[in-house]
């Protein structure tokens, strides 16, 4: 009788165990994440934050045991890329346009542009918006700042327009429609790369 009662609870043990390790696979499988691994979820970042014809966007994070130092470090890490991002559209434009403008005096139009894009890239980088704003804290007492801006591309390209069609040197040869056209391919080409 008593090896009756141990063989039944050592079946339903079993019975237990293999059901739980069953469950545990699909949820796993269902997830994708091993067993070994921890998904990690990065807040305001994702293909609903990427750059596009209209918007130049980027995102970052700040960590800190300070909650306002972690916004700052979030906000001044997140205008780093978004520069950097306007920065390296803007220079592959002015190569790929003043290409296709063809000109005699390439090499002083390249060098003008850049000039003028600088200029209007620091006047207007403060026109950009928050996307998304979402503040954690770990349990090690860290706060962490997630930002995600964006900047209309038509913010940007108006006063750059504006500041060339007044330069003598470089309207004669300018063409807005084109200038933009060459802007928002080069935005999809740099957002491809991700």
């Amino acid at each position: 009788m008593k090896t009756r009662k141990l063989f039944i609870i050592s079946a339903m043990a079993l019975a237990t165990g293999f059901m739980a390790s069953c469950g545990g696979s699909k949820k796993a499988a269902q997830t994708g994440v091993q067993p070994d691994e921890v998904e990690i979820v990065v807040h305001c970042s994702g293909p609903e934050y990427y750059s596009n014809g209209q918007f130049i966007r980027a995102n970052s994070m700040g960590e800190s045991l300070d909650l306002t130092l972690s916004k700052k470090k979030a906000r001044n890490n997140t205008l780093q890329e978004l520069a950097g991002k306007i920065e390296t559209s803007v220079q592959s434009v002015i190569d790929n346009y003043q290409k296709s403008a063809a000109t005699t005096r390439g090499e002083e139009l390249s060098k003008r542009y850049e000039e003028l894009t600088r200029e209007v890239i620091k006047q207007k980088i403060s026109g950009y918006t928050t996307l998304c704003e979402k503040v954690t804290k770990s349990r090690d007492g860290k706060y962490r700042t997630y930002l995600a801006y964006e900047i209309s591309v038509d913010n940007l390209l108006k006063p750059l327009s504006d500041r060339i069609s007044k330069d003598e040197s470089l309207k004669m040869d300018y063409d807005y429609e084109k200038f933009k056209d060459t802007f928002e391919s080069a935005l999809k080409e740099y957002e491809n790369q991700r």
